[in-house]
């Protein structure tokens, strides 16, 4: 037996949302928050062994014999994400352990994805940030049929402190970017849960897949191509992701440059574009990027993650505070509000 600890933060998306798994931009930062997994690897045990997990803030206890050869039939339900990343591994060396998470559940801060990384690390996965990032994914997608992009994985794991990463998942080529140290990036849970399974999330993939096949790869269609599209929602939704990925590259630009003011003024456009042309805002996230946005100090505001509910990010000034919010200290420039 051979004791384990491994911890994988979350991320928020700062800008470039419903881009990854078109082949987009998205320019993701990982947060202090995230998953620990404290185990006993089972490594001289005979045979196969047994994945079992409990969590210190979900119900139920994972329990079941390797190889997984089934993950989205497990349960309990969250179970299936740990599940499918033994199933993608081949894992047959049993572990037991406890998981420790302080990132809101259904908050757009890829619970999900922290929680597989994690796994996949105690399992005693090998390989570059983006070997795992690749393997997580299939994982979630065997484990609860949702055609999830690699973005959230790939944040996770390969996140760089006091750094965004820029993200091109045409390639999965990753360039970290600089946040400023007079930058504060909050994230605001906005009390509406999400969850990805059962959503409208596969269908706005269809959606875009589908204007894809009339003028192309949508990250790089022109604008003429895209504005030429008869269904005007398939047009739509071409819309939003050609204009997000001109709004990621520029907003990396100005990160950059640390001109924080336009940074701020790409994130309310990405909102908008999110929220009339891709059609996943919620009245309670459009609510709370207005009252972010009026707010002395703050830059800009919008939906972060797939949108449904969940959670806002925000660009503000260091030293900014909302009245009556409590503040976690932060590695790098994220700040959390809850």
């Amino acid at each position: 037996m051979s004791d384990i600890t491994v911890w994988a933060p979350g991320r928020v998306n700062l800008i470039g949302d419903h881009t990854d798994y078109v082949g987009g931009l998205v320019l993701p930062m990982a947060v202090q928050l995230g998953t620990t997994v404290t185990a006993e690897r089972d490594e001289d045990g005979p045979g196969p062994g047994r994945l079992v997990l409990r969590s210190d803030r979900l119900d139920g206890t994972v329990d079941v014999e390797l190889p997984v050869v089934d993950a989205a039939g497990v349960e309990p339900a969250w179970g299936r994400y740990a599940a499918g990343v033994a199933q993608e591994l081949g894992a047959t060396v049993g572990l037991d352990g406890t998981i420790r998470s302080d990132l809101p559940i259904g908050g757009g801060l890829s619970s999900s994805a922290s929680l597989e990384v994690a796994v996949a690390l105690a399992l005693g996965a090998e390989g570059t940030p983006l070997e795992i990032a690749r393997l997580c994914q299939r994982a979630e997608a065997a484990a609860t049929g949702v055609p999830c992009g690699i973005m959230d994985q790939l944040a996770v794991a390969a996140g760089v402190d006091g750094h965004a990463l820029l993200i091109d998942c045409s390639t999965d080529e990753v360039t970290p970017v600089r946040v400023p140290d007079a930058a504060a990036v909050w994230v605001v849970d906005s009390g509406q849960p999400r969850e990805l399974a059962g959503s409208e999330y596969p269908l706005r993939r269809a959606q875009a897949e589908a204007a894809a096949e009339i003028v192309g790869a949508l990250p790089h269609a022109s604008m003429a191509d895209v504005e030429a599209i008869d269904d005007p929602v398939l047009r739509a939704r071409a819309r939003h992701v050609r204009t997000e990925c001109d709004r990621v590259r520029a907003f990396a630009a100005a990160v950059a440059a640390e001109d924080l003011v336009r940074a701020g003024e790409l994130m309310v456009e990405s909102h908008r574009s999110l929220r009339d042309d891709y059609e996943v805002s919620t009245p309670v996230l459009d609510d709370l990027v207005e009252q972010l946005v009026a707010t002395p100090g703050v830059h800009g505001a919008r939906l972060t993650g797939a949108g449904f509910g969940g959670c806002v990010v925000a660009l503000a000034d260091r030293g900014i505070r909302l009245p009556g919010t409590r503040v976690r200290p932060t590695v790098g420039a994220t700040v959390f509000w809850d």
